[in-house]
């Protein structure tokens, strides 16, 4: 992201709605908080009001290490029978609040606590923002054997998968599976296709974000934070 002298870093805008989702937080609750740069940010920032919530459900187990450095109590989703809010980042959002989630690999973790609370709120740069999904490579966690099938049914929709490497090795999720990256896709019905490869034999959980979508974006620009609801 380019920005001109004396704008704002990207670290700077990440800061900044990390701070303006405090508000989205209900004190003596419970809070779901996902995973990534933006949401590190946000755990900081919840640290501040550390006395006033009960904890949080966490998506990751870097998060869970983070939030629990800061002193911040973690409950395991199973505990939880639901969750009035929860703040995570977005590779992508669009003008309906579908995203494309999973560059940090916590997608499905990060859907779990999701479908848990009655809000998302994304915390995002305004560089996120886009009038198609798809531009970002779709991340796909899946069981390992199933990986080369599911790149070929990637193919036949004209989507490139390649398997995500860490160290020259397949990435292995918290959940013990592996990542695919699909680039060349423009996903236009974000609905159906959530619906669609979430249903191909292998498929843990595809990084559409579209049954789930965000009821508020706090978006940072150079000129502060723009909430967006949808």
């Amino acid at each position: 992201m380019n920005t001109a002298p004396g704008a704002p870093t990207q670290d700077q805008l990440k800061a900044l709605v990390a701070q303006a989702a405090l508000q989205y937080v209900e004190r003596g609750a419970l809070v779901g908080v996902g995973t990534g740069s933006t949401v590190n940010f946000f755990i900081d920032a919840l640290a501040t009001i550390k006395d006033q919530i009960l904890g949080a459900v966490s998506s990751s187990v870097a998060s869970t290490e983070r939030l629990r450095a800061l002193g911040i109590s973690v409950f395991d989703a199973n505990e939880v029978q639901h969750l009035p809010v929860y703040i995570d980042g977005a590779d992508e959002i669009d003008g309906h609040g579908y995203m494309v989630k999973g560059g940090g690999a916590a997608l499905t973790r990060e859907k779990i606590v999701a479908a848990l609370a009655d809000r998302f709120v994304c915390i995002a740069d305004a560089s996120k923002l886009v009038d198609v999904l798809g531009a970002f490579p779709l991340p796909v966690e899946v069981i390992p054997m199933a990986g080369a099938r599911i790149v070929r049914q990637f193919a036949a929709l004209g989507g490139h998968a390649v398997l995500r490497l860490k160290n020259g090795q397949p990435l292995v999720t918290d959940n013990g599976q592996h990542i695919l990256d699909v680039s060349g896709l423009q996903i236009r019905d974000p609905l159906a296709f959530e619906a669609q490869v979430s249903q191909w034999p292998g498929v843990v959980t595809v990084g559409v974000f579209a049954f789930q979508r965000a009821q508020v974006c706090l978006l940072g620009t150079p000129q502060g934070v723009k909430t967006l609801n949808f």
